[in-house]
């Protein structure tokens, strides 16, 4: 039995070997990067995470383009400002395409903007910035609706009376009510038990995207239908969002109001009318639907997150937050709403506001990209159907750019005559075919929510308390650690 055993012993070793010098032999022309383990691809040189310097490391020792592997999906990821720019810029076309990922393809079906591919990507996308456009003008434009939720959140940080409290229920059903003003044409009340189940839902499904049962999923994804975990919310949670998103698509067409469109669900549906006829047209309830979904899920969590990481570092930097009202006092008075346009009026408070998205970037990663067919890298072969990952991070924080691209600085988006710089290095939204759809959006949102609350309030932490724990909470995206914040009014 010892003799069969130690001849089994020697067996697994021997395949052991052979499987890695395969591994290293098939894998010769790719670009260099961690051991990667069978089932668990290189999980375990990552620390079962993305936590710390992880991905640091792996620059210094393998250079700005390097694979990891997740299961069997095979990534590349590109670091740095130069690498992403050049990369994501020379093969534009190659790396538009999302990859073949079954938990989300699950979840997203292949519909909608994020998560499809080809023609039906190419019209959800065109509707979407079209009516992204249309709804910036006019009286009842986006941007007045940002107001109104802006005005919201003052009055909800005011009932606080200076107390420590926790911004994150307020501020996110704030950046939650932008997207319903977008899509639905209208926001909810808080308590709206509707309202908290999508909010409930969402976040629910950040968490599961973002946790070892994707990986879990994506390697026995039939298996996994049958089995019961933490994915099986995350898809009911999907489907609760689709059925809300059609429920209020049904409302719209009972009131026939898409022929003067209010909102996005009017102009959609505007476009399926104007194309029924065309055979080759996508426009339809279930794309969108899926549009609606990827709305709240491209623009909530990370519009939040932003929100959360601007307010604990105006209050932990109050000598900059000073200068900020002092800048909007002096320009504006109080006697005016602040619109988008008034920004360039402002160049402090926009470096502000640019360096916050910098310095704590929301995302860990942006969705990533697949390759369409094989190209090659600066010398590396990237095999079609490759996972692309641009780090953004690495970007937003590359020592080769930045003066001081770990602390909070300003003065990177001024020139020496403080006026502000619009940089190219700044890639907070992308780059490349599937940059941001958003971003203008985002931007507005931002610029306006804290403009408002920056006019009615100074920040400050709560006694006693010297400074705050900057390390994110790893996730999908990266949201500080909960704190407590004092939303001084100011007596003019």
């Amino acid at each position: 039995m010892i003799a069969i055993g130690i001849i089994l012993f020697v067996l697994l070793l021997a395949l052991l070997i052979l499987f890695f010098l395969r591994q290293l032999w098939t894998r010769r022309h790719l670009p260099p990067g961690p051991l990667a383990l069978p089932f668990i691809g290189t999980l375990l040189a990552n620390g079962f995470g993305l936590q710390g310097d992880v991905l640091l490391k792996h620059v210094k020792r393998y250079g700005n383009i390097y694979s990891m592997w997740i299961g069997p999906y095979h990534v590349v990821v590109l670091s740095g400002f130069k690498a992403v720019k050049e990369e994501m810029t020379r093969f534009s076309e190659e790396f538009s395409d999302r990859p073949d990922d079954p938990f989300l393809t699950a979840l997203g079906k292949g519909r909608g903007i994020i998560l499809s591919n080809g023609h039906i990507w190419k019209q959800q996308r065109h509707i979407g910035i079209t009516s992204l456009r249309k709804l910036g003008l006019g009286k009842k434009s986006i941007e007045h609706q940002i107001e109104d939720v802006a005005q919201m959140l003052v009055d909800v940080f005011r009932q606080t009376k200076g107390q420590p409290f926790d911004p994150s229920n307020s501020v996110l059903n704030a950046v939650s009510n932008v997207i319903c003003a977008l899509s639905f044409g209208r926001q909810f009340a808080p308590e709206d038990e509707s309202f908290q189940k999508l909010i409930q839902s969402l976040e629910i499904i950040v968490k599961v995207t973002s946790s070892f049962f994707h990986m879990v999923y994506d390697l026995f994804p039939p298996l996994m239908n049958y089995l019961p975990g933490p994915h099986k919310k995350a898809l009911a949670s999907s489907d609760w969002i689709l059925s809300f998103a059609k429920q209020e698509i049904q409302k719209h067409k009972e009131s026939s109001s898409f022929h003067e469109p209010q909102d996005f669900i009017d102009y959609y549906l505007l476009e399926m009318e104007k194309s029924k006829n065309d055979p080759d047209s996508t426009y339809n309830e279930e794309n969108l639907s899926h549009c609606i979904y990827d709305f709240f899920a491209a623009g909530t969590d990370t519009s939040f997150v932003s929100m959360k990481w601007a307010l604990i570092l105006l209050a932990s930097h109050p000598d900059i937050q000073e200068k900020v009202r002092k800048e909007i006092e002096d320009v504006f008075g109080f006697s005016r709403s602040i619109s988008y346009q008034d920004r360039k009026k402002l160049p402090y408070t926009n470096a502000v506001i640019h360096e916050m998205q910098r310095v704590k970037y929301a995302l860990l990663f942006g969705v990533p990209r697949q390759s369409k067919k094989d190209v090659k890298v600066r010398g590396y072969h990237i095999p079609k159907g490759t996972f692309i990952a641009p780090d953004l991070r690495s970007v937003l924080q590359d020592p080769e750019q930045w003066e001081k691209p770990k602390e909070f600085n300003p003065n990177h988006f001024l020139d020496k005559d403080g006026k502000f710089v619009d940089r190219e290095e700044f890639l907070a939204f992308g780059t490349g075919l599937r940059v941001c759809m958003g971003e203008q959006l985002a931007r507005i949102e931002i610029f306006i929510l804290l403009t408002s609350l920056l006019r009615a309030f100074s920040f400050q932490l709560p006694e006693g308390v010297k400074e705050f724990n900057d390390t994110p909470v790893v996730n999908v995206t990266m949201p500080p650690q909960p704190y407590k914040i004092c939303a001084i009014p100011h007596k003019s």
